[in-house]
């Protein structure tokens, strides 16, 4: 008779899969999740499913849920590469929760999910600090996630990231085409930078074609290639959510991939044609590296990056001046970059940007 020797490695461990790891790493985030804390959350970290006590929501008249989801994308490689991940959960936020606030929603909470090939918990603890870091720039509570090891699959320090938001707006408050005129006003929001898109063609420029390092030190980024491509993605849901306050927006389009044109167009009606003009902003030189480096086109670096801009407001005239105020007191830069007009009978694209960039 055969048996199991009971103080060595069990058969889950001894296929690559720490439980152990997997238990530590989440006492490791919870106090950083405890930050995210809404007080409608019901609960704490580690059940099955998080919870919300959506009781509050019965202040408004006519609640609408609003939901998405997203990942980083490629751009885990590069925090994978540079072993920094404290900082990759601000564009995992970015991405899901600037996503709901175009509509006019306020995020209200977050789940995530986190897949690797080996669980380290401290590792696994800076990725989760970062989201809920970021989470609480949002203004919305991480309510709960899931970490899975992946042995086999992923190599052992190799992961990747997801996560999904749901957020609450007005019926007769949500933003969108329907409230797009001719006359209104395209107030551009800076980007920190790349953000989270595009890294495919990012990483192909750099690394393929011109085989540059990660701690190359580049001139005209005044810091090393690294750190540019890691610069976290820019959060607006709470400047948007001000702006809404403070002045009235018919629609907003968050920058990301597909470029300025092609997500400005998802928010503006068949009647309607958004000139942009370009020589009202002076994209951060990041971009015309990726341009000069890897010989892009400016049509294929403006269908795949943001150039600068990360998010768009529509608004009507008279709303102009309030809403560049609103949005400089909070430190976030904005400027007017162009303007919906009547679209005419002639077949053409609803986003028309035109003009040429300042040089620097």
């Amino acid at each position: 008779m055969t048996g199991t020797d009971s103080s060595g490695p069990s058969a889950y461990a001894a296929a690559g899969v720490d439980i152990e790891a997997g238990d530590r790493a989440v006492e490791l985030m919870k106090e950083w999740v405890g930050k995210t804390r809404r007080p409608e959350v019901l609960g704490g970290l580690g059940g099955f499913a998080g919870l919300f006590d959506a009781a509050p929501l019965a202040k408004l008249a006519h609640p609408v849920l609003a939901t998405s989801t997203d990942g980083v994308g490629t751009k885990v490689a590069i925090a994978q590469a540079m072993g920094i991940h404290d900082t990759i959960g601000f564009d995992l936020v970015g991405m899901v929760v600037d996503d709901l606030v175009v509509c006019g929603a306020e995020p209200l909470f977050m789940t995530d999910y986190i897949a690797c090939g080996k669980v380290v918990p401290e590792r696994i603890a800076a990725i989760v600090k970062g989201i809920a870091e970021a989470c609480v720039q949002a203004g919305c509570a991480l309510v709960g996630g899931e970490t899975a090891e992946h042995p086999g699959l992923l190599e052992p320090d190799e992961y990747d990231v997801a996560g999904a938001a749901t957020g609450v707006v007005e019926r007769d408050a949500i933003l969108g085409p329907d409230r797009v005129r001719p006359g209104d006003v395209a107030i551009a929001m800076a980007s920190s930078g790349l953000h989270s898109n595009g890294y495919s063609l990012i990483r192909h420029v750099f690394f393929r074609e011109a085989g540059w390092a990660l701690d190359r030190e580049v001139a005209e980024l005044g810091r090393t290639l690294g750190e540019e491509l890691l610069e976290p993605t820019r959060i607006y849901s709470l400047d948007c959510l001000a702006l809404i306050g403070a002045s009235e927006v018919h629609a907003m389009s968050h920058v990301t991939g597909g470029g300025l044109a092609n997500n400005l167009a998802r928010v503006v009606p068949e009647s309607v044609r958004v000139r942009i003009d370009r020589a009202s902003w002076t994209p951060p030189p990041v971009f015309d590296l990726v341009a000069t480096v890897g010989s892009v086109p400016r049509a294929d670096l403006e269908a795949t990056l943001n150039v600068g801009v990360g998010m768009v407001a529509l608004v009507p005239p008279e709303s102009v001046d309030a809403a560049l105020r609103t949005l400089a007191d909070r430190g976030l830069p904005a400027w007017v970059c162009g303007e919906a007009e009547v679209a005419g009978s002639e077949v053409g694209d609803r986003v028309v940007v035109e003009g040429r960039h300042p040089a620097r």
